[in-house]
């Protein structure tokens, strides 16, 4: 049976995806509003991030840290059952998901998965944006 190249995934006859290289953990990386996203697929299922925002730097002039501190710190209590925030080093904000995707994984089931993502991520963004905590497309990073 033949497949088809997508990215690092093989694409079945059957529509099913298998990973086509060494790596444990194939990834598919995408933006969603400016934001770089980034989905692996596992032997557990899907695990989703976004970098969501971008605390701004002290350098920054006019920027209000405080008030972005303060709504990155009441986040996670708004987040949904298993997702989580992280703020890294460079002071970008991650949201972080896993989702569930039967074996083998079709590309229909990937991409609905990013979808439903996507749109439950949202109104994290927004709220974000109304607090004043910027991301801007140049941001993006993969």
């Amino acid at each position: 049976m033949e497949t088809i190249a997508l990215g690092p995934f093989a694409v079945m006859p059957d529509g099913g995806l298998a990973p086509r290289t060494a790596d444990p953990a194939p990834a598919l990386q995408f933006a969603w509003r400016g934001r770089a996203c980034r989905a692996e697929l596992s032997a557990d299922g899907l695990r989703i991030a976004a970098d969501a925002a971008r605390i701004p730097s002290t350098a920054e002039p006019g920027a209000d840290r405080r008030r972005a501190f303060a709504a990155v710190a009441g986040l996670p209590a708004r987040l949904p059952a298993g997702w989580h925030a992280r703020l890294l080093p460079d002071h970008r904000l991650r949201l972080e998901a896993s989702a569930p995707l039967a074996a083998p994984a079709n590309a229909t089931a990937l991409v609905a998965s990013l979808v439903r993502f996507v749109l439950a991520l949202d109104p994290y963004l927004d709220s974000l944006e109304e607090a004043g905590v910027a991301w801007s497309s140049g941001s993006a990073r993969t």
